[in-house]
């Protein structure tokens, strides 16, 4: 599976975001301090990292509110606080301002994040959030399926950012599903086209790996990509800086042009 197109302008430099949610979730199986998330975003950032992304949960099953305030009072780089629409995070996030907070759905129940924000029917019920943390100085970013609905949406209630969940689309490469890989990567394509037409920042995550992001580092609207699980995962094998690294390369690569397009299905 070779998706084919080209840019027809230059594209925007594209950011890397490390997700260190999985760290702290090795370190909570255990107890105590090992490993530590802020010593794994240090190192992220050493080995090209942008930023850094962290999911504060309802029941604290990774990164804990000591994650937060040390990675707000130590990064050198932009935090990004993915967090559910309650009042509990939004007070979290008020105290602490990170530079972007991105809001996620979240059940008690579920192993990961399953799927974009309903915004649609949420409209009512997030605007309060969107408002709040944009009066504080906050970058407000919102967990989307690539749907035109849910952007349309996402502009009206003043998102600066749209995140497109890429779940869909790395599970068919997982499937080795040629034509619904196809499929969801022009859904991908099109829905990052309209969310930049309408004025919103485009970001991508969920999934990713050495071998799915160069088509979407291809995506010219795309200016971030949120990548975590994978890297935690090949950092047992490599180390987390040569994981970084080599999807900072391939991202580097794909959006330079220089990089052959992936094939799908999982690689390393």
């Amino acid at each position: 599976m070779k998706p084919t197109g080209s840019f027809d302008r230059v594209p925007a430099p594209l950011r890397l975001g490390v997700n260190i949610d999985h760290v702290a979730t090795i370190r909570n199986a255990r107890g105590g301090r090992h490993p530590d998330p802020l010593r794994a975003a240090h190192l992220a950032i050493e080995a090209g990292a942008d930023g850094i992304t962290a999911h504060l949960r309802e029941d604290r099953r990774h990164i804990s509110d000591v994650d937060i305030a040390r990675l707000k009072r130590e990064l050198t780089r932009p935090l990004n606080l993915e967090m559910a629409a309650t009042d509990e995070m939004l007070a979290i996030a008020l105290r602490h301002v990170p530079h972007a907070c991105c809001l996620v759905p979240e059940k008690r129940e579920e192993v990961t994040t399953e799927g974009g924000l309903d915004v649609v029917r949420g409209e009512n019920h997030l605007r309060r959030f969107v408002d709040d943390l944009k009066a504080a100085g906050i970058r407000v970013s919102l967990f989307i399926e690539p749907d035109e609905k849910a952007i349309e949406v996402s502009a009206r209630l003043g998102a600066d950012v749209v995140e497109l969940h890429t779940g869909a689309y790395c599970d068919r490469a997982l499937d080795d599903d040629a034509a619904g890989f196809a499929e969801q990567l022009e859904r991908l394509r099109e829905a990052a086209r309209v969310a930049a037409a309408a004025g919103l920042e485009v970001h991508a995550g969920h999934g990713l790996t050495f071998n799915t992001v160069g088509p979407i580092a291809r995506l010219p609207e795309v200016v971030e990509l949120n990548i975590g699980h994978f890297l935690v995962g090949e950092a047992i094998f490599s180390g987390l800086s040569s994981a970084v690294q080599r999807m900072r390369a391939l991202m580097d690569g794909a959006r330079s042009g220089l990089g052959a397009p992936a094939p799908a299905g999982e690689g390393k």
